[in-house]
């Protein structure tokens, strides 16, 4: 559904790839589309380790067996990133991490033209995506019109904003903006 909603909103149809890419984290060069499926497991264990001392205190005189959910997920997490941790971190971050890096890794590699690394790191370039940031306020002009909007998130993931075409002057357009054709 995601997907759908952002291929609606720049009237694109996103690769693989550039779906990959929409879903990293906006520091990342993303949109930060998180898939829900990449946050479950790391959501799941961190609330399970920031709960287990308060669990020891409650459940202190009580013989329970570990809890097979949170050993089932950590070995899930652990088999992916090649690493258990002891003892549990708390924070999110340490958790997803990881899989932000794969999939920024898996995206990287598929960067096969010069246009589309050049797309990559000026998505990644430091204050890019803080426009991502700014709350869509009308009345202290902070609300993006709807065509400016689907033209940033089109320069983001390296869309095709138009259809090629002939202009009225005479002039080829491509489906690029002239300044990003390399």
């Amino acid at each position: 559904m995601l997907r759908t909603a952002i291929e609606r909103i720049t009237n694109s149809s996103l690769t693989d790839s550039q779906w990959l890419q929409a879903s990293l984290p906006i520091r990342d060069g993303g949109l930060g589309v998180r898939c829900v499926s990449s946050l479950a497991i790391p959501a799941f264990l961190v609330s399970a380790a920031s709960t287990v001392s308060l669990q020891n205190e409650i459940l202190a005189n009580c013989q329970l067996p570990e809890c097979h959910y949170l050993t089932e997920h950590l070995q899930k997490w652990s088999s992916s990133f090649g690493q258990t941790p002891n003892p549990l971190p708390q924070k999110q971050s340490f958790w997803v991490r990881p899989g932000i890096l794969l999939d920024r890794a898996t995206f990287e590699t598929s960067l096969t033209s010069a246009f589309q690394q050049a797309t990559y790191l000026a998505a990644t370039s430091r204050h890019s995506g803080d426009w991502l940031f700014a709350l869509p306020i009308a009345s202290c002009g902070l609300k993006l019109e709807d065509e400016a909007v689907r033209v940033a998130v089109g320069l983001r993931l390296g869309l095709n904003l138009c259809v090629p075409h002939q202009c009225r002057c005479g002039a080829s357009v491509d489906a690029r903006p002239a300044q990003l054709r390399l």
